[in-house]
């Protein structure tokens, strides 16, 4: 648990969102897509990065976070701007040939290629991409509730059209931004006004009373998942990975370890649950609050850790400066080096899946 009087700053919170998002992005990799009891069956002891040994990679969840970090470096100030610099960072993330990219953000990428403008890239989806992008937005403009929402609304409807992707991307910037605001946990009363204020979509408004009962009968994420009929594994569905998330994260209040363990058990979409679960929790418990081993296990080139943590402060420092910083250089060439060997890990794990125990 996270005490009220933590000193926690704003760098640090920004550090533990994008962190939180690699370490739940990564962990979760390995077991994306299957269910609770094959997980189970598959690897016993204690969760760890698995992914190349015993190290961890991350997957597009935390690549379109640093994304949207470096275009809110480039465009702090106007969101129509934002969206440009995001649109043309989107387009050369996709040209890398990055493994394992949504359908939907695949084709909006397409449609930026052959000459779409950025506001009529987005196709009718109500996928979870725009959700695991958000927290970083929600961070950064944590103070300002307009800026946020349009900030939000330019990356949600860069990709996605559906209400519920971009209700889902509300919900997550606005929590982490209430955690950001907050000494320690944002109470559960706080978090329903946040969601509550998103969307007077009946499936919504019963997404947050199924989450409210949950909450009042202790129920376990497990069980909650089961609750939203996600009994095999959560969906990739904006309106299964959210809640899920948000249950976990407010089920076991500053406790990174637990709730990572406990909705990454959920199974499914592990990569995606598991990077915005780890946004939540980062925005209350910083790096200090991530267990190290996780942390210090992902191995990744150029875009390493070091890096996530210098983005993390010049974005820190970027919200009290109106003048744009501008982004952080890498050897962007060795992504398609990085991404090759990354298609090669998933072909194996593809290829183990064929084996028992099933």
């Amino acid at each position: 648990m996270i005490p009220c009087d933590n000193p926690i700053t704003t760098a640090d919170r920004i550090t533990g969102v994008i962190l939180g998002t690699a370490v739940g992005d990564a962990l979760g990799l390995p077991a994306e897509n299957l269910s609770p009891g094959r997980i189970r069956r598959l690897w016993s002891g204690e969760w760890r990065m698995r992914f190349l040994g015993r190290w961890g990679m991350i997957s597009d969840d935390t690549e379109h976070t640093l994304l949207v970090g470096q275009s809110l470096l480039t465009q702090p100030v106007d969101p129509v701007a934002f969206q440009r610099s995001l649109a043309w960072k989107l387009r050369w993330w996709f040209a890398s040939l990055p493994a394992g990219v949504g359908l939907a953000t695949a084709r909006a990428c397409l449609k930026l290629w052959i000459g779409f403008p950025p506001n009529a890239s987005a196709v009718n989806s109500a996928g979870s991409g725009p959700a695991m992008r958000s927290a970083v937005i929600g961070a950064f403009f944590a103070q300002n509730e307009l800026q946020r929402r349009g900030f939000v609304s330019a990356s949600s409807t860069l990709t996605h059209r559906g209400w519920q992707a971009e209700v889902a991307a509300q919900a997550v910037a606005g929590c982490v931004a209430l955690a950001v605001r907050t000494p320690g946990q944002p109470c559960v009363a706080e978090v329903m006004t946040v969601l509550r204020s998103l969307s007077n979509e009946r499936e919504w408004t019963q997404l947050i009373g199924t989450i409210e009962a949950a909450l009042a009968g202790n129920l376990p994420v497990a069980r909650f998942a089961s609750a939203l009929g996600q009994n095999d594994g959560v969906s990739g569905y904006s309106l299964h990975v959210v809640p899920v998330a948000l249950y976990a994260w407010l089920r076991h209040p500053g406790d990174f370890r637990e709730m990572m363990v406990r909705v990454l058990e959920c199974g499914g979409d592990t990569d995606t649950v598991g990077a915005v679960a780890g946004a939540l929790a980062g925005a209350v418990v910083g790096e200090a609050g991530i267990p190290a081993e996780w942390t210090n296990n992902i191995r990744e080139w150029p875009r390493s850790v070091s890096f996530i943590r210098l983005l993390a402060q010049r974005l820190a420092a970027q919200t009290a400066c109106a003048t744009p910083l501008g982004p952080l250089h890498y050897f962007w060439p060795g992504v398609l080096l990085r991404n090759l060997i990354f298609l090669l890990t998933v072909l194996m794990h593809g290829l183990r899946r064929l084996f028992p125990p099933y």
